[in-house]
């Protein structure tokens, strides 16, 4: 079960994704946790602490979701487009209002984003390097880049549309050349 913190982050998140930083507020936040009136305030004093839970419980969401996947190092360019894509998908699907808050923070908050950004490039130069490809660091913002605007017209304009995996791993594979 989750602690409290945790719950009231998941519930400031879900109303971020349908409902923009403009319906973040602490009582609303109380209303979609089921909790008491103030609770969310007891926890998280200030607006600014309750948007600071919101970016940590986004980066934390998101590294559970790639850790459910196939947790195996890709050790080619063709095992870590799939990987990539996999995890697109299930975002897309499973995972959309991750995604819309992540943007919606990105718009909003981009400097609130940029740390957690900055290590997922990291993570992703480390992860193409580790296979054997040179420039690294600009690879990966190839990718990130292109993954980013998948997964922002997939859970927008394109959400009724089932993410084509292998034309997305064939893309990656095309920037990792």
């Amino acid at each position: 079960m989750a602690d409290r913190r945790t719950t009231l982050a998941d519930a400031a998140l879900a109303i971020v994704a349908d409902h923009g930083f403009k319906g973040l507020t602490h009582r609303a936040v109380d209303r979609e946790a089921s909790v008491p009136p103030g609770t969310t305030s007891n926890y998280f004093r200030t607006r600014v602490a309750l948007i600071g839970a919101v970016v940590d419980r986004v980066e934390q969401r998101d590294l559970e979701v790639w850790a459910a996947g196939d947790g195996t190092p890709a050790t080619t360019p063709e095992g870590l487009a799939g990987q990539l894509a996999s995890y697109l998908g299930v975002l897309a699907r499973s995972h959309a209002d991750l995604a819309r808050t992540r943007f919606s923070l990105s718009i909003e908050r981009p400097d609130d984003v940029a740390e957690g950004h900055r290590r997922f490039l990291a993570l992703a130069e480390r992860s193409i390097g580790a296979i054997g490809l040179g420039d690294a660091a600009l690879r990966a913002r190839w990718v990130a880049d292109y993954c980013d605007g998948v997964l922002l017209h997939q859970v927008t304009a394109r959400r009724d549309e089932v993410l084509d995996v292998a034309a997305i791993t064939a893309a990656i594979r095309r920037l990792l050349d």
